[in-house]
């Protein structure tokens, strides 16, 4: 600690842009300046790029904070948080950086607001190293809102790389605190549905085929299920530039969602898209936890948040979750255990994240 400043190492652990994310989303919740250093150190481009930026600029904007070392390519911020509002709020990365990890960012902040927020997030909705836009509504927000939140999520234009150009308005109301979620018990898989996509100069044809390749890949594994991937050609004038891509969803009796995804590029055949998304479904299905890796480590803000204890059970523990999961405790009074599950087939690679979680509470409300 600088004076009362918490000092962030941006270089440890994962190394990348979700260091930032965590601490400066709960910096603003908690009012604790934070200095960041060795940003993204752990990148091959180190230091901020264009979406790191307006994340962290959204939330400066969001509670009228102090920002210094704002520019692309720093390895080395100062923030001060001030008073969260409500209110529109607008990032946008001018690139086909992520809308997805912009949110990430912005939402923990805005449900403590004073009053309801709109975020405009412009960029990417399908890009690398990221979940995809539909991820992030078919996926994340149904799971998220067990913790007490509701939010509306507007797919206005889609963007894909190089030039991004999408743009997703979120619709969220304060809350007063968060409550815990308990999702321990995965249930039976009852239903498989996704989308495959194709948008600007692609044919539909590719839609159909990754789509068909990832229905024959699950049913080598899984046989007597109706699996529903719908082909789509994104209308025109709600997508920019040509993309591709497929998600596919696993719902359980539990309620439990877990999903696989991929993105087309040049030069990659439409099947070899549409297999590896159905295999990173089915691994996510075989080590029995209730969430998939990239839900596990963007549910450990809300259980830090949340009043009571959470518990999730999730596969083998990502390093984007230890690293969310360090900071998390750093930053608040949250405290996290993680233990193998013991209950069923010990050749299963499953833990239980378990958090008791600091009790945040609104205090606009």
């Amino acid at each position: 600690m600088d004076g009362d400043r918490v000092e962030i190492d941006g270089g440890i652990m994962e190394g990348g842009g979700q260091i930032l994310r965590v601490s400066t989303a709960l910096s603003c919740l908690l009012g604790l300046p934070v200095r960041v250093r060795r940003i993204r150190a752990g990148r091959s481009q180190p230091g901020l790029r264009p979406q790191h930026l307006s994340g962290l600029e959204m939330v400066r904007d969001l509670c009228d904070g102090k920002l210094n070392g704002g520019e692309i390519g720093s390895t080395e911020i100062t923030f001060t948080p001030g008073k969260i509002k409500g209110g529109t709020h607008i990032a946008d990365t001018k690139t086909a950086g992520s809308v997805c990890l912009l949110m990430q960012v912005a939402m923990p902040c805005v449900l403590f607001a004073a009053s309801p927020s709109e975020l405009h997030l412009k960029g990417g909705t399908n890009a690398e190293m990221a979940p995809q836009i539909d991820y992030t509504v078919m996926v994340f927000k149904p799971i998220v809102e067990k913790f007490n939140i509701t939010f509306n999520c507007d797919i206005k234009r889609r963007g894909y790389y190089p030039q991004g150009g999408g743009e997703v308005v979120v619709q969220m109301s304060p809350v007063k605190e968060l409550s815990p979620i308990n999702l321990t018990e995965r249930g039976t898989v009852t239903k498989i549905y996704g989308r495959a996509f194709v948008a600007g100069a692609l044919p539909i044809k590719l839609a159909k085929d990754m789509s068909s390749a990832a229905v024959r890949c699950i049913r080598r594994e899984i046989r007597d299920l109706y699996i529903n991937i719908q082909p789509v050609r994104e209308p025109d004038d709600q997508a920019v530039g040509t993309g591709s891509g497929i998600i596919i969803v696993a719902e359980t009796s539990t309620g439990c969602l877990l999903a696989g995804s991929s993105l087309g590029k040049r030069g990659k055949n439409s099947d070899k898209v549409g297999i590896e998304a159905a295999e990173m479904l089915l691994q996510n299905l075989k080590h029995g936890g209730t969430v998939d890796d990239s839900l596990q480590d963007q549910l450990i803000i809300f259980m830090a948040l949340a009043k009571g204890v959470s518990r999730v059970k999730s596969g083998p523990i990502t390093l984007h979750t230890q690293t969310a999961i360090h900071f998390a405790e750093q930053l608040t009074k949250a405290k996290f255990t993680v233990t193998k599950s013991e209950e069923e087939d010990p050749s299963n690679d499953t833990y239980i994240i378990e958090c008791q979680g600091m009790g945040m509470i609104n205090p606009n409300l």
